[in-house]
């Protein structure tokens, strides 16, 4: 703005714009205009503030009046009002219920409020086995089974599909056969051990198929003691369930329902066991309304042995988590029974 007001004024007088581009070129004049020019267009001087020019006598009410003010002039209140002229009132709408908050229809608490407990158990020792018979009443095995969720169908069925491939049809077949053989070797070598049963023991441990498992899980049985069921076959009366539990035992000093589990991988967490914890509840509630059992269960365990030999994992269920998963067995056994 300053050159352009300076150039002005001196296209008003005649000849001195010329003078001004001719001096340049004039070696004489040269310093003289270059320190005239600089000064004049390229002046350092503190530039001007526009506002130190307001009269701010003046403005000095209206300022304050302003500043002053509390409220915005725009409020939540008027913020929504405006909103809902615009785009109309908000769309509310209850978050979906989750399958885990869901209650049964028909709740059986998990312990038996009329069992009586005898004061003095049995005479005898040994653990109870009793065998499974052949009955209408559905098995927790097939009940899991036919009503596993979508994504659990998902990651099972892709796994298999992964496993034919690469063994073949009878390749898989021998596989899983193998497994089965090899869980029931190992549930066999467990119930010697714990019966006392010395020779037929060590004779397990040879085995060079479940020796490793073996080893898994020496570092449990250290903790477990008074084992009052074996392989014992369970049912519920009342819901009209059976199943056969692995092993009742405690687990320092809490009485629990144990279930055995083979992995070649690792299962560090529980959640790592699907539908275990479930079938352990099951378990529970049914040895709890089983007249063939004169004790009560509210404690649960998992054991997944590994075939290498790496200590196994040892998942604990107290009776709070208990709770949570027998009110999921209930809605698994809820939906069994409308599918069937």
């Amino acid at each position: 703005l300053v050159r352009m007001k300076f150039l002005q004024l001196l296209s008003r007088k005649p000849g001195k714009l010329e003078m001004l581009f001719r001096i340049p070129f004039c070696q004489k004049q040269f310093p003289y205009m270059c320190l005239a020019t600089s000064a004049c267009l390229y002046s350092k001087k503190k530039k001007v503030n526009s506002y130190e020019q307001v009269d701010q006598e003046k403005y000095k009410n209206l300022v304050y009046s302003v500043t002053s003010y509390k409220t915005s002039a725009q409020t939540p209140e008027t913020i929504f009002e405006e909103d809902n002229l615009l785009y109309g009132p908000p769309n509310k709408h209850r978050p979906p219920v989750k399958a885990g908050t869901k209650t049964p229809k028909n709740w059986v608490p998990l312990i038996n409020p009329n069992k009586r407990i005898p004061l003095l158990n049995g005479d005898s020792n040994l653990p109870i086995k009793i065998a499974l018979q052949k009955m209408k009443m559905p098995s927790v095995t097939r009940i899991l089974q036919q009503t596993i969720s979508p994504q659990q169908a998902f990651y099972l069925e892709r796994w298999k599909e992964k496993m034919i491939l690469e063994l073949g049809k009878d390749g898989f077949a021998e596989y899983t056969k193998n497994l089965f053989l090899q869980g029931e070797l190992f549930h066999a070598a467990l119930e010697s051990i714990f019966l006392s049963e010395e020779m037929a023991a060590k004779e397990q441990r040879e085995d060079v198929v479940i020796s490793g498992y073996l080893s898994s899980v020496q570092h449990v049985l250290k903790d477990i003691s008074e084992v009052k069921a074996l392989e014992s076959a369970v049912q519920h009366e009342t819901l009209q369930y059976l199943g056969l539990v692995d092993c009742v035992a405690k687990y320092r000093g809490q009485l629990c329902v144990i279930d055995w589990k083979t992995s070649e991988k690792p299962k560090p967490s529980l959640k790592n066991t699907f539908d275990n914890p479930l079938q352990v509840a099951a378990y529970i509630g049914a040895i709890n309304h089983d007249a063939n059992y004169d004790f009560q269960v509210s404690c649960g365990l998992i054991v997944v042995a590994y075939k290498n030999g790496s200590p196994a994992h040892p998942h604990f269920m107290d009776p709070g988590l208990c709770s949570q998963y027998w009110n999921k067995w209930l809605l698994r056994l809820e939906e069994f029974m409308d599918r069937n």
